[in-house]
């Protein structure tokens, strides 16, 4: 549950401002902290969690532009816009979406994040068998990656099959549906390949258990109080991350339920029914696909634009119309996912 504002223990300057005038505000100057917000609850909730399967590791948590594990530290950054309502609304006006936003979002991806700080704290990208069965963290990351949806060699924990994006992610997301109490993990994914780096996961932390690891610092890697780029600065890069990469959509399947036959000259606008239902289609493709709401926003705009420029009209009623405009749509994009040329961006 969100944090209402009159939670808050001391009224911020920029509460009360207007989007434009909030996105000139530097994120350093948010004075933003996790105490006495939601996120303490959801820290502790997966804290809980490591001490009932008795692993002595509590990693150490700051703000920051968004989620992230730094190579050798055993600590978490969070989103600043998770410490704030405000800052989520704003995040979900500008990315339509706040990841993390929902409780149980949130602690699947504090899961995973401690999936990360719990390598560092204990070294174990270090041991053979860990490189052997989830690979190397040698290997270069991808700025984006071509996952394989149907893979039964990866487990299923965050969206867009993040676990076969990179070795250290496939070890983070099997360690996150290990220690989810909700997971049952052994049921789900029997005969599944992924079942054996449970097991080894299982194993692994159970040699864990009672230990103290080994690496205890307290760094932070770009605290929210260093970063001096103002909220509009910072959605400028995260749009131009996830604004592209959109898979391609022709006039052949716009034409396929839309037409610009005369005797459809009095029926509705396509790009009037696009628009009209835009926000509708953008959540139930991306619930479908794991895709970001942003990036088929992306791709609904430019259908829209083209169905306005083919001046292409309904055909059918408006209910049929979305049902098999919103097939369409999600049907195009799994297309492109299992064609291996989608990259989705880390």
């Amino acid at each position: 549950m969100a944090l209402e504002p009159e939670q808050t223990t001391e009224k911020l300057w920029w509460v009360n401002l207007t989007d434009e005038e909030l996105l000139q505000v530097r994120m350093c100057d948010l004075d933003l902290h996790i105490e006495g917000t939601p996120l303490e609850n959801r820290i502790a909730t997966v804290q809980d969690e490591l001490r009932a399967r008795s692993i002595r590791f509590e990693p150490h948590y700051w703000l920051s532009d968004e989620w992230f594990c730094p190579d050798g530290i055993p600590g978490i950054a969070i989103p600043f816009y998770l410490a704030h309502p405000r800052l989520e609304r704003l995040e979900k006006a500008q990315l339509l979406e706040v990841e993390g936003g929902e409780e149980a979002w949130c602690l699947k991806i504090l899961r995973h994040e401690v999936g990360h700080a719990i390598e560092n704290a204990f070294r174990l990208r270090l041991k053979k068998e860990r490189k052997r069965i989830f690979g190397k963290t040698s290997v270069p990351y991808p700025e984006y990656y071509s996952p394989k949806p149907y893979s039964k060699s990866f487990v299923l924990h965050l969206d867009a099959w993040y676990a076969q994006s990179h070795p250290d992610e496939d070890f983070a997301e099997t360690f996150a549906v290990w220690l989810s109490p909700i997971s049952q993990w052994r049921e789900r994914y029997r005969g599944w390949p992924a079942v054996r780096k449970l097991l080894y996961m299982d194993r692994l932390m159970g040699e864990l258990a009672d230990k103290t690891p080994p690496v205890q610092n307290k760094k932070v890697l770009d605290p929210l109080s260093s970063l001096t780029k103002t909220l509009g600065e910072h959605y400028k890069q995260r749009k131009a991350k996830y604004g592209r990469e959109a898979p391609s959509f022709y006039d052949k399947d716009l034409r396929s339920l839309f037409s610009d036959s005369p005797e459809f000259q009095k029926a509705t606008l396509a790009s009037v029914f696009i628009r009209r239902n835009r926000r509708h289609i953008r959540l139930l493709v991306s619930r479908w696909t794991g895709t970001y709401q942003y990036t088929i926003d992306r791709v609904l705009e430019a259908m829209m634009v083209r169905a306005g420029e083919l001046s292409l009209r309904l055909v059918l009623p408006d209910e049929e119309s979305l049902k098999q405009f919103a097939v369409l749509v999600t049907v195009q994009t799994m297309n492109y996912l299992h064609s291996g040329k989608h990259r989705v961006a880390l």
